[in-house]
């Protein structure tokens, strides 16, 4: 094992893309040298890393040339097209799109839950959805202590898990308001669609196309990739995923439905020993999680943790994450922190 990489960052300048060279520094990730890839667009803007000011490359067939781990954030698209391009030059990819999720040849990691899969990769690890992140950490605490038959989730995801210029439109909507003015809308739900709604002072059912069944693909992704990272092809998931008006941090309402009873004092204590999990659950004290303290930092938060009544075994629960850390960029590092550990990189 080399004692440090070539490291490429393919979407470097997205809000993924710069997250990643934040943790990098951070977490002083042992690279020899650093690429920044993005589109033609793109090429030429120089990005601040750590001390140094890198400039970003366009991303071009020949891009891989000595990289030893590629971080890949720019879409489904530029996955398919460029990840066995880099793989074929002899780098491991890690991979935060759709692109190769539900490929049964490619590991689909969490490292807290199912690191072991990192083992049987040919090239391409395939980094989960940030909804599906933040959910699994808890879930899987739930699901290893007790067994999960059933989880009813419904999301309230930040507009950041839509890209920088999601962002960018919420900052502008807040200041139309503020002025009086008229709300321009031209990304959210979603940009390629012909109809866009404000997403200051209100809540938007819909986050990615909608599939002939009416759930959504994000809906889809929750529930298939959670049955993947578990290993749990019957497992009963399903989803509701909506978008608010908050820059960072998705949070999840969640109902679960176990083998065997857990008292709520008991679920502290499981949720608790579940590494990347912190546990705010003191609702006399008003603390639980919420998107604006949670924003910037690494653990998924728990909280308004309580029975279900409806169900012999059931509990409710709360979550919080944010999505560009832990639901995206961190989990992606951390992945590549542990094959590292293990000699794999």
């Amino acid at each position: 094992m080399a004692d440090s990489l070539s490291v490429a960052v393919v979407g470097a300048t997205g809000a993924v893309g710069q997250e990643f060279l934040t943790l990098l520094v951070e977490r002083r990730f042992p690279f020899r040298s650093l690429k920044l890839l993005a589109s033609a667009r793109s090429a030429g803007k120089r990005l601040a890393v750590g001390d140094q000011e890198l400039v970003v490359e366009e991303l071009r067939p020949d891009s891989f040339a000595g990289v030893d781990l590629a971080f890949f954030s720019a879409g489904a698209g530029v996955s398919r097209e460029f990840a066995p391009r880099a793989v074929a030059a002899g780098a491991v990819v890690i991979d935060n799109s759709s692109a190769f999720r539900m490929d049964d040849t490619v590991p689909l990691v969490v490292p807290e839950i199912n690191p072991q899969d990192l083992r049987r990769h040919r090239g391409i690890i395939a980094n989960p959805n940030c909804s599906t992140i933040i959910l699994s950490l808890p879930l899987y605490a739930l699901h290893r202590a007790a067994g999960v038959k059933r989880v009813v989730v419904s999301t309230y995801q930040a507009v950041s898990g839509a890209g920088a210029r999601a962002m960018q439109e919420l900052e502008e909507q807040l200041q139309q308001v503020q002025r009086g003015g008229e709300i321009v809308a031209r990304i959210l739900p979603v940009a390629s669609l012909p109809h866009h709604y404000p997403i200051v002072h209100n809540v938007i059912p819909q986050v990615d196309v909608f599939a002939e069944d009416g759930f959504t693909k994000e809906e889809w992704k929750m529930i298939r990739e959670t049955r993947k990272i578990f290993h749990a092809p019957e497992l009963q998931v399903v989803a509701t995923t909506v978008r608010v008006p908050v820059l960072r941090s998705h949070s999840e309402s969640v109902a679960v439905e176990l083998e065997r009873p857990l008292s709520v004092e008991e679920a502290r204590e499981v949720f608790a020993s579940m590494p990347g999990v912190v546990v705010q659950d003191r609702p006399e004290d008003q603390v639980y999680p919420m998107p604006y303290f949670t924003s910037g930092t690494d653990p998924v938060y728990v909280g308004r943790i309580r029975r279900d009544p409806t169900v012999p075994a059931g509990l409710l629960f709360w979550v919080v994450g944010d999505q560009i850390r832990k639901g995206a960029a961190l989990n992606g590092l951390q992945i590549a922190e542990w094959m590292r550990q293990e000699g794999m990189i």
